[in-house]
């Protein structure tokens, strides 16, 4: 008897929890505070907790690592334009790769943080690109490199392995906000989400791409960083494997609803991946040919 009552409560107890689990989105408030028209969310305050881990692990990787010959300033500089080319990037990205017949029709609102297309409101800026976020970050940064006068590939060395832990924080974002859910599933796993267009389970995709795409792959390339390949490599490690994780986690995450499926069962960001897979791929063994033919530049003699 007193078997069946322990065995009754723990299956309460897992009830009760799926409950909450299941039902967890619905009791997030993506805003901190709001004073009249102004609102700061939790999404603007994780890119900022994910700039500053990403620029402080950098700072620890200069004073450790002896390879690395930047100063401090060099590091403040960098990252102040891989913010900037982040921000426009990922916006312009957004514009372009998944709605923009929309802003064609509404340009102001690309970057202001107001909507006009059912009167006057205040919305934030709504709507950013990964892939256009990162191919911001690299024209920035080397828009920067070329002005100072650095090795652009050893900036990649320096900044690609801190990048994913950042990353993290951002897609915990997207969860407080209840946005880029998953398809729906009748997994125990899956969530309701109050943005979603039915009351189906869905899976929590954002969290699967925080975890896989962010923290498993930032272990990976923090792991690896020491290890001896071509100057520049790592970025197109990084390119290779994220592009290779989210390819697969797209199969759970909801296509976007202007676009759905673009080719076949492929979804944009799939098809956006396959090609980051492609470049990185291209990308290594471009870095590694490089490395070869300067290894086996012959010495020049000395003059006698």
């Amino acid at each position: 008897m007193a078997d069946f009552i322990e065995r009754s409560e723990n299956l309460f107890s897992m009830s009760e929890f799926l409950d909450w689990w299941q039902h967890l989105p619905q009791h997030l408030s993506p805003i901190i505070f709001e004073i009249g028209w102004f609102r700061l969310q939790y999404y603007g305050l994780m890119y900022i907790v994910a700039f500053a881990l990403t620029y402080f692990l950098v700072l620890y990787r200069i004073s450790r690592e002896a390879r690395f010959e930047f100063s401090k300033n060099q590091v403040n500089d960098l990252t102040t334009y891989a913010i900037l080319g982040l921000i426009i990037g990922a916006r312009l990205g957004y514009v372009l790769f998944y709605n923009l017949a929309y802003y064609l029709r509404h340009p102001l609102e690309i970057f202001l943080p107001f909507s006009f297309s059912n009167g006057f409101s205040f919305t934030g800026i709504s709507g950013m690109s990964y892939h256009g976020g990162l191919i911001g970050i690299l024209l920035a940064v080397f828009w920067y490199v070329r002005k100072a006068k650095l090795n652009y590939w050893q900036v990649m060395d320096l900044y690609v392995p801190a990048v994913p832990l950042g990353y993290t924080f951002g897609r915990l974002g997207n969860f407080i906000n209840g946005e880029l859910f998953g398809r729906a599933t009748t997994a125990p796993i899956g969530m309701y989400f109050p943005l979603a267009p039915d009351k189906m389970l869905r899976h929590p995709s954002q969290l699967y791409e925080a975890f896989f795409e962010g923290l498993f792959l930032f272990i990976i390339l923090w792991r690896i960083r020491k290890i001896k390949v071509p100057t520049g490599a790592m970025l197109a490690i990084y390119i290779i494997g994220y592009g290779i994780i989210r390819f697969f986690i797209e199969f759970f995450r909801q296509p976007d609803a202007h676009l759905g499926f673009i080719f076949l069962s492929f979804s944009m960001g799939q098809i956006l991946c396959m090609m980051m897979i492609a470049g990185g791929i291209g990308l290594y063994f471009y870095l590694k040919q490089i490395e070869q033919r300067h290894q086996n530049r012959p010495r020049s003699k000395a003059k006698r």
